[in-house]
């Protein structure tokens, strides 16, 4: 025989509730963007693209825009082209970035000191080894670490290990050679930070040797004397932060340098005094 209490259902846990009304709703906004899709125009795809590359902190790829806008992916092609017009690189502070299958909004580079100094957020340094070791993953990959080093002239497996805990280089497997040694080659993070769609982007020895021939060119025609070109740094209102860090990485490295040389005095007096021992008439007088 059942009672009444037995036929009650037990009430959901709040928990439980608030999951479900999420996935509720979550739903109905799902199938709101899909009907929406259906109605939607080359113009609203536009103004749907923009505010998601501008709310986005990473680049956005072709699935993600699929799946958060429920357009076609035709008409995204279209909205894609569409604002790589409105935000070309040099026609204002911000530009549309092709990354190779993936967009991002980007600060131009002849602005991007002031957004830094605003968010108070500091570039990013690579080492002189780190650039050389970069230069030569990004040119000849796949290639191994002793081939880098045959070309560098010194170990750098330290190089390595920084430039892949900042993911600028990735492992691509192993080498069919004995010992079976790493490969090593460029991530999408190293296409991001230098703004490259693909590899192919990358510049020749004959651009490199051209670009030096019209920096050349540029400074000895362009060069202020020098009075000028002090007060125009003065005005320069990314100076003073390029003054203070390299007068910061300065006063390290002598501090460093200062330190390894006490280091290294206290260390030659100790081996002196093992190797060549107070005479006795010495040490009597000190006793």
């Amino acid at each position: 025989m059942t009672t009444e209490a037995d036929d009650k259902q037990p009430e959901p846990l709040p928990q439980e509730s608030d999951e479900a009304e999420l996935r509720q709703a979550a739903q109905s906004e799902l199938a709101h963007l899909r009907e929406a899709a259906r109605f939607a125009t080359p113009e609203r795809a536009v103004q749907v693209l923009e505010a998601l590359f501008f709310a986005a902190d990473k680049p956005l790829d072709m699935p993600t825009l699929l799946e958060a806008t429920q357009l076609s992916e035709e008409l995204l092609q279209t909205a894609i082209g569409e604002l790589q017009k409105i935000y070309a690189a040099g026609s204002g502070g911000v530009a549309l970035v092709d990354l190779g299958g993936r967009w991002q909004l980007r600060t131009e580079a002849q602005v991007g000191a002031y957004v830094r100094r605003m968010l108070a957020v500091k570039p990013m340094r690579l080492t002189r080894a780190a650039l050389e070791a970069l230069a030569i993953v990004a040119y000849r990959q796949p290639i191994t670490r002793p081939e880098i080093e045959d070309l560098r002239g010194v170990d750098s497996g330290a190089v390595l290990r920084a430039l892949l805990e900042r993911k600028l280089i990735r492992i691509l497997g192993k080498k069919e050679e004995p010992g079976r040694p790493l490969l090593y080659g460029t991530s999408k993070e190293f296409l991001e930070l230098f703004n490259l769609r693909d590899l192919t982007q990358l510049p020749t020895l004959r651009e490199f040797e051209e670009l030096s021939e019209e920096s050349r060119k540029i400074v000895e025609e362009e060069a202020p004397p020098p009075m000028h070109g002090v007060a125009a740094l003065g005005q320069d209102p990314a100076a003073a932060e390029r003054i203070a860090s390299a007068t910061a990485e300065s006063d390290s490295a002598l501090e460093q340098l200062e330190g390894a040389m006490a280091v290294a005095d206290e260390r030659a007096k100790a081996a002196a005094g093992v190797l060549a021992p107070p005479e006795p008439e010495q040490q009597e007088k000190k006793e």
